[in-house]
């Protein structure tokens, strides 16, 4: 299968396409480096794999790279942590509006001329972040309020796209929910400000990374956002891969939504914890201190999974433990050159 990826330089792209690489397709990845300058990555001279440098705005260009493929995956974006929602609320409804509309131009005339089969599209759990209803099943995004923030407005806009596109034109969906990816590759953005956190400048506003960074760093006690109470669900990023690359390939996710996410809720505090036994061992005991929470820090996300299990055999089977294993070493590392 020819699959066009947008966004392909991204953190979650860079596992799924080598996870489809391995699995035997054929990818072109679209993405002009907007987000981290030039990166390169290690399929790049993979023969299964052509790079395109451009811009998903580019219909024309997106236009010719669809006309032979038969799908896409819809995952260029802006995107950051949280205090990157509040810092470009504008842009993210703006400048995501109309990557969203390109693509799926594109889509719909490879639809209409061409031989594509369906338009995957990269939604966000942020979709539910109004919802009291726990866990949140698919379809929960349509009966609880709008988001809040402008990012997970959009992001629902994303799937009213994919409910136009099929209503008016035929073109077959999937509807993709990764929740909280955590895994290596994440760097630093080019747009990325610093942010004072206690003793310690960080960017990203990522929480994994960025307690793994201040607890690295020395800091003690540990500064994190609001009382330590949020729920959510850090879900590997190679879990996530096979779950995107699943609902590429099987024909029971033809227009359907899937949450994609480890089924284990852990708090913000109970991971700094982890974080901080993983680095320290008990040589020092774990103290934090509460700073004040960004506006749209939703306080709980709690996604039902059962129907990406049932419909696909699909399990994010990676425990947190596993995860910070292999994310600590590697910040420490992007610590010392720089990259983080």
């Amino acid at each position: 299968m020819k699959i066009l990826v947008t966004g392909s330089a991204g953190f979650i792209c860079g596992y799924l396409i080598e996870d489809l690489l391995a699995r035997g397709h054929e990818v072109i990845g679209i993405d002009n480096f907007s987000k981290y300058g030039k990166v390169e990555k290690s399929y790049d001279n993979h023969p299964h794999y052509r790079f395109v440098e451009g811009d998903a705005k580019n219909t024309e260009l997106m236009k010719e790279l669809a006309s032979d493929c038969d799908q896409i995956l819809a995952a260029a974006a802006m995107i950051g942590g949280i205090s990157y929602f509040h810092h470009y609320a504008y842009d993210l409804l703006a400048e995501n509006d109309r990557i969203t509309a390109s693509t799926f131009d594109a889509a719909i005339h490879a639809y209409q001329h061409g031989h594509l089969q369906k338009i995957n599209v990269l939604s966000s759990s942020m979709v539910f972040e109004s919802t009291d209803t726990f866990p949140s099943k698919e379809g929960e995004q349509r009966l609880c309020p709008p988001p809040q923030s402008t990012y997970g407005f959009q992001k629902l806009a994303c799937e009213y796209y994919a409910q136009g596109a099929f209503e008016q034109y035929g073109l077959p969906y999937t509807v993709i929910r990764p929740f909280n990816c955590v895994g290596t590759g994440e760097r630093r953005a080019l747009c990325d400000s610093d942010i004072l956190s206690g003793n310690v400048k960080l960017a990203m506003s990522h929480v994994v990374p960025d307690l793994v960074q201040k607890v690295l760093k020395g800091q003690n006690p540990l500064h994190i956002l609001g009382q330590g109470n949020q729920i959510r669900h850090y879900t590997y990023g190679g879990d996530l891969a096979r779950g995107i690359r699943m609902c590429i390939e099987d024909s029971n996710a033809v227009n359907q939504d899937f949450n994609l996410s480890t089924p284990v809720s852990t708090s913000v505090l109970e991971l700094a914890e982890a974080i901080w036994r993983k680095i320290h061992g008990d040589s020092l005991p774990f103290r934090y201190v509460s700073d004040i929470p960004f506006r749209y820090d939703v306080q709980k996300r709690v996604p039902s999974v059962e129907k990406a299990e049932i419909l696909l055999g699909f399990k994010a089977e990676t425990t947190l433990d596993e995860i910070l294993d292999e994310v600590i070493p590697w910040i420490r590392e992007q610590i010392k050159l720089g990259g983080i």
